[in-house]
């Protein structure tokens, strides 16, 4: 199992709370690819990271799109958008992130995250921003 089977166990409850079914199925991918690496995204990435104190779920999807726009890291998004909004994050509120960004990283990076999170909005039916 994992390293540390309390950060695994406290990952895997992170995880469901935040993507629920999407995150376990992604977790199963890596973990039929490679163990050892979906046992370190869990119990480092969700056990370790997200669930530390002072900064609310919200706030650190926040910061992790910001991250992912300004690494161009785009084929992570689509998870992250919607964790951010089953966090609390307004539609309005991911698409002002990506606008702020554009400022910081260009428009390039910002006009490929805004095609995801059309993507993700278009997925889930949200039509009003």
């Amino acid at each position: 199992m994992s390293r540390d089977s309390d950060n695994y166990n406290k990952g895997m409850e992170v995880l469901n709370e935040m993507v629920g079914a999407q995150g376990l199925i992604a977790i199963e991918s890596f973990k039929k690819f490679y163990p050892d690496f979906a046992d370190f995204l869990v119990s480092f990435g969700f056990g370790e990271i997200y669930s530390r104190e002072i900064l609310d779920f919200k706030q650190r999807e926040t910061i992790t799109l910001t991250a992912l726009i300004s690494q161009g890291a785009f084929e992570q998004m689509g998870f992250h958008l919607n964790a951010a909004l089953n966090v609390g994050m307004s539609p309005k509120e991911i698409v002002e992130l990506v606008i702020h960004c554009a400022a910081y990283v260009g428009f390039p990076k910002a006009c490929s995250a805004m095609v995801q999170v059309m993507n993700v909005f278009e997925q889930r039916g949200i039509k009003e921003i």
